[in-house]
C-alpha cells in the first residue's frame, strides 16, 4: 500500500510540476516528454515508498505498544516546540549564511525535546491538566461549604486519607471493633487511588490496588459503615481538603502520615494515627524479664543475632548468632525507644545462667 501511496504520490507532483522540471532540464515541450517525466516520478515516488515501509512499519509497531496518552501529550509538546522554534526562526533568519541551518536545527531540537519531556513528566501534566479542569470546574459550580444533611446526624465520622487506606492495618482495626461510627472516603480520595492504581510504576501500581482492595473487604467482608464524600472540598492539595473537610463535618481524620498529623494539630483537627495506636498498644517489656525467640539472622555486631516479635518489634540477643534458626530463651537486659519504633537488646537465658554465681 505505501509502495501504491507513493506511486500515485509522484505521478501527482510530477503531473502538477511538469512544466517547471521540463524547464529545469531544459527540455523541450513535448508529450514523449511529459510522459517520461511522469513516468519517472511515479517510479521514483514508488521507490521511495517501497524504500520507506520498513521504517513506516517499525513506527506504526512502536505507536501500537505506546499509550494514547503519551502519543497525545507527544503531540502537544511537539506543536508547542515547534511554535518555540518557530519565533526563534525570525531572529536566527537574519544570520548571514547559516540563518537557514540554525533555523531547521533549532525545529528539530525543540520539537524532539518538547515530545520527549511531555512524555516523561506524564503523570505531572496529567496532574496539572486534572487540576486546571477541576479549577474551571469549581468557578462553574462552586463547593457546597457546609455540612450535608446525610451527615448531620452522625457523631464524629472517620475521614480515611489515602495512605492509611493502602497501609491496610485500618481494616485488622475496624473488624476488631476499636473504631466507631461510619468510615467516610473522600472522592478525591477514590480518585487519587485510581490513579495510583492505574500508574505506570509497577510498585505504586500494586500499592494503589491493595488499598481499592482494602476497601472492599471493609466495606463487604467485615460489613463496617463506608461511605463515600462525593463533594468537593475548595483546596488545591489532598491533604489540605482532607483537613477542610474533617473542620465541615466535625469528623476525625485518620492516616499514618506524620506530616498530615502535625499540621492537622495546628489547624485544630483531631487525627487518629495509626502508627502511634500501634506502639501504643506494644506490650511493656522491662529488663530482666524472660522471653522466647527465634533468631533469623546476623546482627551488626560480632556475635550478635536478630529475632522478632510478632509485632515487628526487633530484637538483639547479644551472643545469638551461634543459634542461629533456633527459638531460644532470652533475658531482656535493655530497652530502647525510638521515633522508628522500638528495640530489645537481651542475651541467651543459658548464657545467663553460666554467668549467674
Amino acid at each position: 500500500m505505501l509502495t501504491i501511496a507513493g506511486v500515485l504520490g509522484g505521478f501527482s507532483f510530477t503531473f502538477l510540476a511538469q512544466n517547471q522540471i521540463a524547464e529545469l532540464l531544459a527540455l523541450s515541450d513535448h508529450w514523449a516528454i511529459t510522459l517520461a517525466i511522469l513516468s519517472g516520478g511515479s517510479l521514483i515516488g514508488g521507490l521511495a515508498g517501497f524504500l520507506l515501509f520498513p521504517f513506516v512499519t517499525w513506527i506504526e509497531s512502536r505507536l501500537a505498544r505506546t499509550a494514547f496518552l503519551d502519543i497525545l501529550l507527544g503531540a502537544i509538546g511537539l506543536i508547542v516546540g515547534l511554535l518555540i522554534a518557530a519565533l526563534l526562526g525570525m531572529v536566527l533568519d537574519e544570520i548571514p549564511f547559516l540563518g537557514g541551518l540554525l533555523s531547521v536545527l533549532s525545529a528539530v531540537m525543540f520539537g524532539y525535546l518538547g515530545m520527549t519531556i511531555t512524555t516523561r513528566r506524564r503523570e505531572e501534566m496529567t496532574e496539572a491538566l486534572s487540576s486546571l479542569g477541576s479549577r474551571i470546574t469549581k468557578r462553574e459550580h462552586p463547593p457546597v461549604a457546609h455540612k450535608l444533611p446525610e451527615y448531620s446526624g452522625i457523631i464524629g465520622p472517620k475521614i480515611l486519607d489515602t495512605s492509611v487506606i493502602i497501609d491496610g492495618r485500618i481494616a485488622d482495626i475496624v473488624k476488631a471493633g476499636f473504631i466507631e461510627g461510619p468510615l467516610v472516603v473522600p472522592g478525591f480520595v477514590l480518585e487519587e487511588l485510581r490513579h495510583i492504581a492505574d500508574s505506570s510504576d509497577v510498585l505504586k501500581r500494586n500499592r494503589g490496588r491493595r488499598g481499592l482492595d482494602i476497601l472492599n473487604k471493609i466495606q463487604k467482608e467485615i460489613g463496617a459503615d463506608v461511605r463515600v464524600y462525593e463533594g468537593d472540598v475548595d483546596a488545591v492539595e489532598v491533604d489540605s481538603k482532607l483537613l477542610k473537610l474533617a473542620k465541615m463535618l466535625e469528623g476525625k481524620v485518620v492516616t499514618n502520615d506524620f506530616n498530615l498529623n502535625k499540621v492537622a494539630e495546628l489547624q485544630g483537627v483531631v487525627v487518629l494515627n495509626i502508627n502511634e495506636l500501634a506502639n501504643a498498644v506494644k506490650p511493656v517489656v522491662l529488663p530482666g524479664e524472660e522471653m522466647t525467640v527465634m533468631v533469623v539472622k546476623d546482627g551488626k555486631e560480632p556475635g550478635q543475632g536478630v529475632g522478632y516479635l510478632d509485632d515487628g518489634t526487633m530484637i538483639v540477643v547479644d551472643g545469638g548468632k551461634r543459634h542461629m534458626g533456633d527459638t531460644i530463651g532470652v533475658l531482656v537486659t535493655s530497652v530502647l525507644q525510638t521515633a522508628a519504633g522500638r528495640m530489645i537488646f537481651a542475651k541467651p537465658k543459658a548464657q545467663m545462667e553460666r554467668v549467674a554465681p
